[in-house]
């Protein structure tokens, strides 16, 4: 029994202290299970769409050769294995390889090189062509990255149906350690840098961001055009989202339903999100992020209204199947049990050391901490500054006038006739999200020294499609920008024409 003096009474603050830290950096195992299914349904959704144009993004023919990524980007050529070749092939063998690990890593089989190839498959993958990337795939990778060191096949996964029945069963229901917490702190840290951007900022303050935001017709979809004319509802919301982000530290503080209901409002403004502007997978990487934040009684309330729609004897056939195809499916590394407790102990330092270079690069991208000036440029480069300080206030869309050899004038981009009437809906002129990323990255000075590279794309995707050549295109970015009051004058930003080979 502890003494009342002042060691016991340390000690029992000490007890209470790290009690309450337990409680708010646990993680329910179902809930893992939960990050862990939706993550490897995002890879598999994000490799399909992005499969519509790997010829574009990803090869030498695209508007990415490996000559131009080494020449811009440097380094990331070097830890790219989709940049070893410049042709299709291997593209489609590593996309399908990383489909493999996303489908293993959603059933849990294998779970931790399922995670593992997964990752390492997606660095690649993103290194190849930053110019594709926003927020949701950068969330995407950490939440992915910090589930290395996580447990996230020990239920309802293939593996878990695999052990015993006393094994599974004597699983605990929450995990705490310095992973969980750098996982929950990770996406706190998306909310909370991006509030501090935010707030400095006049827009969102005011609470014009959002009507600037859907007054970008490029961004707009579904009910997000509906509620482009209703500057009445956008205001509120600007003021309610920003609210949220600034409470956003709560969701480390608070447990239980108060959490949970926290965690609830952030995935309703996501959802919102998706269906009102084209955010990529950035909404639904999100909604996933939160789930960790759900409380072991949701779960179990969860699973009661859930039962009835499972057959009764579904976990023995599972189970049934994992074991039949246990012995023939490849395995991954078993560590001997007298390496492993000192691997957990060097994993834990190092899972550590990772949380608080993280924590000390959010604070040095918003200038909360002192570094050194290049240090500080590249956190800023990379920080969480969705739609902030301020939004964008200038849409537009794209036309490529181009002259072929028999000198007629068309738009080698939208096809057709050349034409500056603003499109009915610009999104046409955009075919995928990751072009929308690639042409706005394009405008932007960053873009320069690539533009070169999509002027030779059109030339030589013109040739492929049609039965004539081009002598040259140029490309222009029309530019509108977003008027509360009146009509929008545009005005065109010439970025550069193109004398095509063999032209």
């Amino acid at each position: 029994m502890t003494g009342g003096g002042p060691e016991g009474r340390l000690a029992r603050i000490r007890a209470t202290g790290a009690s309450a830290l337990a409680r708010r950096v646990a993680v329910d195992r179902r809930a893992l299970a939960a990050l862990r299914i939706s993550l490897g349904l995002l890879l598999l959704a994000d490799l399909l769409l992005r499969s519509r144009a790997l010829v574009a993004h990803y090869t030498d023919s695209g508007v990415m050769p490996r000559t131009a990524l080494r020449e811009v980007y440097g380094p990331l050529a070097d830890i790219s294995l989709h940049a070893l070749s410049g042709g299709v092939v291997l593209q489609v063998a590593l996309f399908a390889l990383a489909g493999l690990a996303a489908l293993a890593l959603a059933a849990g089989y294998r779970t931790r090189l399922a995670a593992v190839v997964s990752w390492l498959l997606l660095v690649s993958l993103h290194a190849r062509n930053p110019m594709l990337l926003n927020a949701g795939d950068s969330l995407l990778r950490r939440l992915l990255f910090w589930g290395l060191f996580l447990p996230l096949g020990s239920v309802r996964s293939l593996d878990a149906l695999a052990r015993d029945e006393e094994r599974e069963s004597s699983v605990g229901s929450t995990v705490a350690s310095v992973a969980t917490a750098a996982l929950l702190v990770q996406v706190v840290l998306v909310y909370a840098v991006n509030a501090v951007i935010k707030v400095r900022g006049e827009a969102w303050v005011s609470g014009t961001a959002v009507r600037y935001v859907f007054g970008i017709d490029h961004l707009t979809v579904l009910l997000g055009d509906v509620l482009a004319g209703h500057p009445a509802v956008l205001t509120p919301l600007a003021h309610l989202w920003l609210a949220l982000l600034v409470a956003s530290p709560l969701l480390l503080l608070l447990t239980g339903w108060p959490r949970a209901l926290l965690a609830g409002a952030f995935a309703a403004g996501h959802l919102g999100m998706a269906l009102t502007l084209r955010l990529g997978p950035f909404p639904f990487v999100s909604m996933a992020a939160l789930l960790p934040f759900l409380p072991p009684r949701l779960w179990d309330v969860a699973e009661r209204r859930l039962a009835g729609l499972v057959a009764p004897d579904a976990r023995t056939r599972a189970r049934r199947v994992a074991r039949r195809l246990a012995p023939w499916l490849p395995r991954g590394p078993t560590l001997p049990n007298e390496v492993r407790a000192p691997c957990r102990r060097v994993v834990t330092v190092v899972v550590a050391v990772l949380l608080v270079t993280v924590l000390v690069w959010n604070a040095v991208s918003v200038d909360l901490a002192p570094a050194p000036p290049e240090v500080e440029a590249a956190s800023e480069e990379y920080r969480w500054d969705m739609f902030a300080p301020e939004p964008r206030r200038v849409g537009g869309w794209y036309v490529a006038p181009a002259t072929t050899v028999a000198g007629d004038r068309v738009d080698a981009w939208n096809g057709g006739a050349v034409s500056w009437v603003p499109p009915a809906d610009a999104t046409t002129t955009f075919p995928t999200h990751r072009w929308l990323v690639y042409l706005l990255d394009l405008q932007r000075p960053g873009g320069v020294p690539l533009r070169d590279e999509f002027g030779a794309y059109l030339c030589d995707r013109w040739a492929t499609r049609h039965d004539s050549r081009l002598q040259n295109v140029s490309v222009v970015y029309v530019e509108r920008p977003v008027r509360f009051e009146g009509p929008s004058e545009t005005r065109r930003a010439d970025l550069g024409t193109y004398g095509c080979s063999g032209g």
